[in-house]
């Protein structure tokens, strides 16, 4: 089973979040990736510390906040 929603639907989705929780959402998004492909350590030591660091303000919104694209 596919459970992965289109990129517009994810947008719309997540236009009603507060803008701290969107750019928290997108920043995870983007950061997983560095930190599956990392260039050098201390670039997935920096993808570990936003990951957390984002983590932190999504865990400040009741929601579910993680959409899949």
């Amino acid at each position: 089973m596919n459970n992965i929603m289109p990129d517009t639907v994810v947008d719309l989705i997540e236009s009603h979040y507060p803008d701290r929780i969107r750019e928290a959402a997108k920043l995870t998004r983007k950061t997983h990736w560095r930190l599956l492909v990392p260039e050098s350590i201390e670039d997935r030591e920096r993808s570990i510390s936003t990951l957390h660091a984002a983590a932190k303000v999504l865990a400040t919104y009741p929601l579910a906040t993680e959409v899949a694209r």
